[in-house]
C-alpha cells in the first residue's frame, strides 16, 4: 500500500508534466502568434505599399489622359488649321483658274492654255483613249474649199473633233453638228475610226449643255473652277 509519500511525490509529478506540457504548448501559440502578427505587419505593410503604387499608378494615368486630352485638342485645332487652309488654297486656285481663263479669253489661247494641258487625262478617263495624234487648227483644202477644225485628237478606234468657243452658244451646237458632216471628206484617213464632237469652253450655260446632250456633243470646261473636264459625260453615255 502507497504512502502518503509515495501518493505526493506522483502527484508532484504529474503536475510537473502537465506544467511542462502546458507551457511547451504556451509557447508554441505564443511563436505562432507571434509569427501571425509579424506576417500580418508584413501584409499590412505590402497593402500600403501597394496602395501608394496605385495611388502612383492612377496620377500617372491622370497625368495620362490629360496629356491625351491636350494632344487631341491640339489635332483638332490643327485639322482645323488644315481645312481652313485647304479651303483657302482651293478659293486661291479658283481665283487663278478664273483670272487664267480671262487671259486665256482675251489672248484667244483656249485651246493651248485650257483645253489642251487636260486633254490627255480627258480622253484617257472617259473614253478609254490613249492619243497617238494630238493637232490643232488643222486646215484642209479641197477644190478651193477650205474647212478648218481648232484641234483634233485620235486613238486606235476613235477620232475626236474639238471646236472651242470662247462664249459658248446653243447656235455654236448646230454650226458644229452640220460642221462634223462633212469631216471625213476632209480627213478621210480617219474614216476607219468613230468620230466623237467636243465643244470646248470656259464655262457653259446649264441650257447649252443640255442641248448639247440632246445632240450627242460632249461640252468640256472648268468644273467648280477646280479643274477641265467633260461636263455631261453621264447625259450621253453610250
Amino acid at each position: 500500500m502507497q504512502t502518503v509519500e509515495e501518493r505526493v511525490y506522483r502527484l508532484e509529478k504529474v503536475l510537473e508534466d502537465f506544467i511542462l506540457s502546458v507551457g511547451i504548448e504556451f509557447n508554441k501559440l505564443y511563436n505562432s502568434q507571434m509569427r501571425t502578427e509579424a506576417e500580418m505587419r508584413a501584409f499590412k505593410e505590402e497593402m500600403r505599399a501597394f496602395k501608394d503604387e496605385m495611388k502612383a499608378f492612377k496620377d500617372e494615368m491622370k497625368a495620362f489622359k490629360d496629356e491625351m486630352k491636350a494632344f487631341k485638342e491640339e489635332m483638332r485645332a490643327f485639322k482645323d488649321e488644315m481645312l481652313e487652309f485647304k479651303k483657302n488654297q482651293e478659293e486661291e486656285n479658283r481665283r487663278k483658274n478664273k483670272e487664267w481663263s480671262n487671259l486665256a479669253k482675251k489672248l484667244g489661247t483656249l485651246y493651248e492654255d485650257l483645253i489642251a494641258p487636260a486633254l490627255d487625262s480627258v480622253l484617257s478617263n472617259y473614253f478609254n483613249c490613249e492619243a497617238i495624234l494630238e493637232g490643232q487648227r488643222m486646215l484642209r483644202r479641197k477644190k478651193g474649199e477650205n474647212y478648218e477644225v481648232d484641234a483634233i485628237a485620235a486613238c486606235k478606234d476613235k477620232v475626236f473633233m474639238i471646236e472651242v468657243r470662247s462664249t459658248p452658244r446653243i447656235q455654236y451646237i448646230d454650226e458644229i453638228k452640220e460642221k462634223s458632216q462633212r469631216f471625213f471628206e476632209f480627213f478621210p484617213e480617219f474614216k476607219t475610226k468613230k468620230l466623237y464632237l467636243i465643244l470646248g469652253s470656259i464655262t457653259f450655260p446649264e441650257e447649252v449643255i443640255k442641248y448639247a446632250s440632246k445632240q450627242g456633243i460632249y461640252v468640256m470646261g472648268w468644273r467648280n473652277w477646280d479643274y477641265m473636264d467633260i461636263l455631261n459625260f453621264e447625259e450621253i453615255r453610250e
